[in-house]
This record gives structure tokens, C-alpha cells and sequence, in this order.
């Protein structure tokens, strides 16, 4: 996915999927998904949605349900991580990963795939919040707050589908910058964010 060929592609050729996990907590250690949302993009093109609650096999805190709003009985009947890998798995190949505060997602990620004795598909990823840190004059650099602050919703901040269609949002901003600045291809992008 690294290769010179991905990097030479053009921004609007560049298949980018936005991601976004809920969570039981905020250790990956001992904390598990409980919800997540992906939405795949080609230049302006919507070309797929996931978009699942997950059966996360621990209780939610009732501390960390207020936050997202997902309980334990809303979960109960849902798939499990193991169950619904295949699709999560489709939808994160031969595509450029977008989050905020990727950092957190994909740590989740990567210890839910190896619970079930799997691996985090290798993927190019762009993180927003490093985006909003070197590109952007915030408040803060918190998800809702930039959204509010780019006159983007933040209605239902701290659901999965919600962050995501705000992230993407945000990144469409900062790339709407960028390409001002010269910025034609995926390299171009990466050049501003190393990782």
C-alpha cells in the first residue's frame, strides 16, 4: 500500500477510508470495541459504509456509556469483533486510512485482530488531529471542537458513523489547504505529515 505507485496517485484517485472506533474503555490492553463505522471515498464518491455495534464479550461502564451512549443491551445481540473481521478487513484494504487521533483507533484495532489471531491489514494512514495540530488555529484539538469550529455538525459526537462523517469533513478542510498549497498527490500529503 506504500509503494511509489500509491504515493504518485492523485488525491481524487486515492480510495481513503474514514474510520472510527467506540470503545469500553481506553486501554487496548483491557478495554474492547463496541461500535464501528468506516466510509469509503473516491475523490468526491461515497463507495461503501460499514457501520456496526459489536459485541465487545465485557461490560460497558456505565461511566463510559454515558460518554457514547452504547450499553451493554444494545450489544448483546450484536457480532462480535472475530464475526464481523472479514468485512472490516475489506473495507480497510488497498485504501488509505483516515482518523483523529488515529493513534487510538488503530491500537484497537490492532489488538482486537490479534485477539482473534489475525493482523491489522498494512495500510498508509493520515491522521487528522495531526492535521489540525500543524494546519489549524483550535480551541482545542478535540473532534467536536474543530467540527464546530468549520461550522461541520458535531451532532452525535462520540457515535462511530457521526465521528467518521465528521473526520471526513475535517480532512476534505485541510486537504482543501493543501491543494492551495500545491498538493496534487497522496506523496504530496504525506510529505506535510510524516508519520
Amino acid at each position: 500500500m506504500s509503494s511509489n505507485l500509491v504515493l504518485h496517485k492523485s488525491i481524487d484517485d486515492t480510495v481513503f477510508t474514514f474510520i472510527d472506533v467506540e470503545t469500553t474503555g481506553l486501554s487496548p490492553a483491557d478495554s474492547r470495541v463496541c461500535e464501528i463505522a468506516m466510509a469509503r471515498f473516491k475523490g468526491d464518491s461515497r463507495i461503501g459504509n460499514f457501520v456496526s455495534l459489536i459485541n465487545p464479550e465485557i461490560g460497558i461502564p456505565l461511566e463510559v456509556s454515558k460518554i457514547h451512549g452504547i450499553t451493554d443491551d444494545m450489544v448483546k445481540t450484536s457480532p462480535t469483533f472475530e464475526q464481523a473481521s472479514s468485512r472490516i478487513i475489506g473495507f480497510i484494504e488497498n485504501s488509505v486510512l483516515v482518523a483523529h487521533n488515529a493513534e487510538f483507533d488503530l491500537g484497537f484495532l490492532k489488538m482486537e485482530f490479534e485477539r482473534i489471531g489475525l493482523r491489522l491489514p498494512e495500510a498508509v494512514v493520515i491522521d487528522t488531529l495531526i492535521m489540525a495540530r500543524r494546519l489549524g488555529r483550535f480551541y482545542n484539538n478535540k473532534l467536536g471542537t474543530i467540527a464546530k469550529e468549520l461550522d461541520i455538525s458535531s451532532q452525535g459526537w462520540h457515535r462511530a458513523l457521526n465521528d467518521v462523517e465528521m473526520t471526513r469533513k475535517i480532512f476534505e478542510h485541510f486537504i482543501l489547504i493543501l491543494r492551495k498549497d500545491g498538493a496534487v498527490t497522496l506523496g504530496d500529503v504525506l510529505k506535510k505529515f510524516p508519520s
